[in-house]
């Protein structure tokens, strides 16, 4: 059996057995006092005002869909990064084109106004 990945098997171990602690300490010696203050919907310090199925503009929509659509093409950088070396060049040169059609996608939606929060 080979050793390379107990350090990683032992993060993951701790990983899943940290939040079950915490649920299981809090479970067992948290408060148990529910009152109907406590139970009232919560935002930020102030009470909920409205209904909670308000309509929110497209706008938001659409900040939060290019946030994810740029952050998971970022994650192909990481990969990219760890065999550079056995790419050569030629990854190199593809990787710039993917960050060039990347680039070219932030410029055309910040011209279009679609970051702008007015």
């Amino acid at each position: 059996m080979k050793f390379e990945y107990v350090a990683v098997l032992a993060t993951l171990g701790f990983a899943a057995l940290v939040p079950v602690a915490f649920l299981a300490i809090s479970a067992l010696f948290g408060p148990r006092r529910p009152s109907s203050v406590k139970a009232e919907a919560f935002e930020c310090g102030n009470p909920a005002s409205g209904p909670a199925w308000g309509r929110f503009s497209v706008r938001f929509y659409l900040t939060a869909i290019l946030f994810i659509i740029f952050d998971i093409e970022v994650v192909f950088l990481y990969p990219w990064a760890i065999s550079f070396r056995e790419l050569g060049v030629v990854g190199f040169v593809q990787m710039m084109v993917f960050l060039g059609v990347l680039a070219l996608g932030l410029v055309y939606i910040w011209r279009k106004g679609a970051l702008e929060w007015d």
